[in-house]
C-alpha cells in the first residue's frame, strides 16, 4: 500500500507565504516525477509545479513565486509558496509516479490540503 500525505495548508494574507509538504510512504521501490496540482472551486485541476531527478517545471501563473523541491532520502516533496495571491486559493494535491516493490508503476494522489489567501 502506497500513500501520499500532504500537510502545511492554511489561511494566509495576500503577500504571505506557506510551505506545503508531501510524504510518500508504504511499499515503495522508487519514486519518479513528483508534482503539485491545485483545484479552485468551479475550475479544473491544474498542475502548478513538477520535479523529476534533474528538472523543475512551473505553471506560468506561479513562476518566480513558488519553488518545488524534493528529498529523495525522505520520499518527500515540498512546495514553497511566496507572494501569495487570492487567486492561489485552492485545494492543493500532491502527485507522484511510484514504483512499488512488485515493480509496478502507478500514479498516486494525496488527499489534498486547503490553501486560502485572503485579500
Amino acid at each position: 500500500q502506497v500513500r501520499l500525505v500532504e500537510s502545511g495548508g492554511g489561511l494566509v494574507q495576500a503577500g504571505g507565504s506557506l510551505r506545503l509538504s508531501c510524504a510518500a510512504s508504504g511499499n515503495i521501490f522508487s519514486i519518479g516525477a513528483m508534482a503539485w496540482h491545485r483545484q479552485a472551486p468551479g475550475k479544473q485541476r491544474e498542475r502548478v509545479a513538477r520535479i523529476t531527478s534533474g528538472r523543475t517545471e512551473y505553471a506560468e501563473s506561479v513562476q518566480g513565486r513558488f519553488t518545488i523541491e524534493r528529498d529523495n532520502a525522505r520520499s518527500t516533496v515540498n512546495l514553497q509558496m511566496n507572494s501569495l495571491k487570492p487567486e492561489d486559493t485552492a485545494v492543493y494535491y500532491c502527485n507522484a509516479d511510484i514504483v512499488d516493490r512488485t515493480l509496478i508503476t502507478r500514479n498516486y494522489w494525496g488527499q489534498g490540503t486547503q490553501v486560502t489567501v485572503s485579500s
